[in-house]
């Protein structure tokens, strides 16, 4: 449950304060702001789930106990100098040290850097005014909030559809377009420009899981970035539009016997994915300053490949706030273009609705029963259901309800593109926050499982991930407009697992393998000998040892080190093979039609599907298979 009201115990708030103060100080040309920085930490924490709350808690006072079992004496009555001294020796000590910092201290410097005249210093977009009304069209009205309920209700269709993200809305809108009775059901609410204020923290606690709290373990710490809203994660994502390569569908062929997967076969279905979203080269006008870094920076090493991205933001006007709900509707994430589509075509929305049970009679399923936040039900009987709920949700679906999990994989085969961003500081302005924040990529080393995009985010998130303290993250958040930070992802062959975790939140184990962790050692290599040739002053890392690099020598020693999955900060935002695709049904969940293996009218449609990881930003790859998904429900349906 939410709080409604937010304060930290005075002993915590005694020691978060005092770690502003020398964590985070004043500068030339931004003033110290420990208490407001404490304040803005407790506001975010108001409105996220209590698990969040606590769990920061507990790392505060767990920070404070390791002070005190390291110096004999409270944090709170150390001298500013041992307190800094502290503080870099857990920057610099075991992954356990380095982690309660960084879930300490990154929210600490999010919120001191969240203050509306540091955005105002840097001509940065704070918060937008956002229009009072959005015109509402007519077959908005099939769109309903189950909260409005007051007593139990009981519907009848053709399909129900789980979920409005990149699956769910996608072969919401086909099947509707076929002409049958189509009902979708969304956990979250149905947000639209009217309520996106670009406020990065603001939005990532109402359209983000649990907040953007939803963290992979293992022999590393990822946080993985799933939205919960109608449209998903497609509200909450930068945009970009890759089709599957090639060779991903052959592997698909040979290991999981998906022959109907070609690049012919699929062609078809992309290009309507593509029509639809108004799929288009980003304009160079809006790509900004750290196109030209990345374009001066791979010239001058004699890399190709590098290009701006396809997006499906066709109205795009560079705002820089793509993952926190584009507040024009350019974007075309499914809220405003598969939702809309499937309502037009006679389908019915209803959102605030959590599914909790599968409906079934003999091998078949037939229905779906959701909660809504009164606690009444909404009970939809069909012809067919569609599991849309994400990579992380639609597996616990099937567990909670004992389905389609005779091959014991429902939750296993978890890919997730584990990634890094890079930051810089350049001797000058590049104003990465006045663009696309992911608006071009480095392909030249795709082949190798690296894909690098754009990773801008404003000015309080960018802090949050400067891996400095002190007068050295000072003088690096001061030199804002001169900042760039790039990022890659890399093709994972590393396996997690989801399994139910406690109040049915997600538990997320990932390990990643030597392979996985060689790659990211080259993908920054790359990035960094980049950023030097581009003319950076000094580059950022997030790796133990590495955290500030000066030149080049600096990327020499880091080719020499040795580097271990624990020394790497990083996050992931692609999540997928939790129920994966294949003929196999000892090895495999679903069928090359969607249908489990296990029981008849039930289709996963989303990105739980994808057999394997891909090497790109997956949304059209699980639009393009919803679509063709469309014709086996169909057919089961008839």
């Amino acid at each position: 449950m939410a709080k409604s009201s937010y304060r930290f115990g005075e002993k915590n708030r005694q020691t978060l304060l005092a770690l502003a103060e020398v964590a985070l100080p004043g500068g030339d040309r931004f003033p110290a702001d420990s208490e407001g920085a404490v304040s803005r930490l407790e506001e975010f924490l108001r409105d996220i789930p209590d698990f969040a709350g606590k769990g920061y808690e507990a790392m505060a006072t767990a920070f404070e106990q390791a002070a005190r079992l390291r110096t004999l004496r409270p944090f709170t009555k150390l001298s500013a100098a041992r307190q800094l001294a502290f503080i870099e020796s857990l920057a610099e000590g075991s992954f356990p040290e380095r982690m309660m910092l960084r879930v300490v201290l990154a929210p600490l410097k999010t919120a001191r850097y969240g203050a509306p005249e540091l955005f105002e210093a840097t001509d940065g977009v704070f918060e937008i005014e956002q229009p009072q009304e959005v015109e509402r069209e007519r077959y908005m009205e099939r769109a309903m909030n189950a909260s409005d309920f007051d007593e139990d209700e009981e519907l009848e269709a053709d399909v129900v559809v789980v979920g409005t993200g990149a699956g769910g809305a996608a072969i919401a809108a086909e099947l509707a377009e076929m002409g049958l009775a189509v009902v979708m059901l969304e956990e979250g609410d149905y947000f639209t420009r009217k309520d996106f204020n670009a406020r990065a923290l603001d939005m990532q606690k109402v359209l983000y899981r649990d907040g953007g709290a939803t963290i992979a373990v293992g022999n590393c710490w990822i946080p993985i970035f799933l939205g919960r809203c109608v449209g998903g994660t497609t509200t909450v994502n930068s945009g970009t539009c890759y089709r599957i390569p090639d060779r991903v569908l052959h592997k698909w062929r040979r290991e999981f016997g998906l022959s109907d997967f070609t690049p012919e076969a699929m062609d078809p279905y992309f290009a309507k994915v593509e029509k639809v979203l108004q799929v288009e080269r980003a304009d160079p006008k809006y790509v900004g300053g750290m196109g030209r870094v990345i374009a001066d920076g791979c010239d001058a090493l004699g890399i190709e490949g590098h290009n701006p991205l396809l997006r499906n933001a066709p109205d795009c006007d560079g705002q820089g706030v793509c993952c926190w709900g584009c507040p024009t509707d350019a974007k075309r994430s499914t809220n405003v273009s598969y939702v809309p589509l499937a309502l037009r075509y006679g389908a019915n929305l209803f959102y605030n609705a959590e599914a909790e049970e599968i409906l079934v009679s003999g091998d078949k399923a037939v229905g779906v029963r959701a909660r809504t936040k009164k606690g009444h039900t909404l009970t939809i009987k069909s012809g067919a259901v569609v599991l849309s709920c994400g990579t992380m949700m639609t597996p616990l679906m099937l567990l909670k309800n004992r389905l389609g999990n005779r091959s014991g994989q429902v939750g296993r085969n978890l890919s997730i593109h584990p990634a890094v961003g890079i930051m810089g500081t350049f001797p000058y302005e590049i104003r990465g926050y006045s663009a696309i924040p992911q608006g071009y990529a480095i392909e030249e080393f795709h082949d190798e499982g690296l894909l690098y995009e754009g990773a801008f985010v404003p000015m309080d998130l960018t802090a949050g991930a400067v891996p400095l303290v002190g007068a050295g993250h000072t003088e690096a958040m001061e030199a804002f407009e001169r900042m760039a930070c790039f990022g890659f992802m890399v093709e994972d062959t590393s396996r997690g697992r989801v399994r139910m975790g406690p109040g049915g939140r997600p538990l997320i184990t990932y390990m990643l393998n030597d392979h996985d962790v060689a790659r990211m050692k080259r993908g920054m290599e790359i990035l960094f000998r980049i950023y030097f040739a581009a003319g950076a002053e000094r580059v950022f890392a997030p790796v133990a040892g590495f955290q500030e690099m000066w030149d080049i020598s600096d990327v020499e020693r880091f080719r020499e080190s040795t580097l271990k999955a624990r020394n790497i900060e990083m996050s992931a935002y692609h999540p997928l093979g939790t129920v994966r695709m294949g003929r196999d049904a000892n090895t495999s969940v679903v069928s090359s039609t969607h249908e489990a293996h296990d029981i008849k009218g039930l289709f996963v449609a989303d990105g739980s599907a994808v057999p394997s990881s891909i090497g790109v930003n997956p949304q059209v790859t699980i639009m393009a298979m919803a679509t063709r998904a469309a014709q086996f429900v169909a057919q089961r349906v008839g």
